[in-house]
């Protein structure tokens, strides 16, 4: 079987202040606190929730 692609995913700003849709965003992807580090598939929804608070997030494409 394929290895699917990943994407390690860090939450660099505070979610303090954001619209709710973005923190569920965020909560999706499964991001808990500043600094905190996730790897997640490259799937188009996951994707989607990336472009939606990307200007909360540093992205690294693996």
């Amino acid at each position: 079987m394929t290895e699917q692609k990943k994407i390690r995913v860090t939450l660099v700003k505070s979610l303090i202040g954001t619209v709710q849709s973005h923190r569920e965003c965020v909560r999706g992807l499964g991001l808990r606190r500043r600094e905190h580090t996730v790897e997640v598939l490259d799937t188009p929804a996951n994707r989607g929730m990336i472009n939606k608070v990307g200007y909360l997030l540093r992205v690294e494409y693996l």
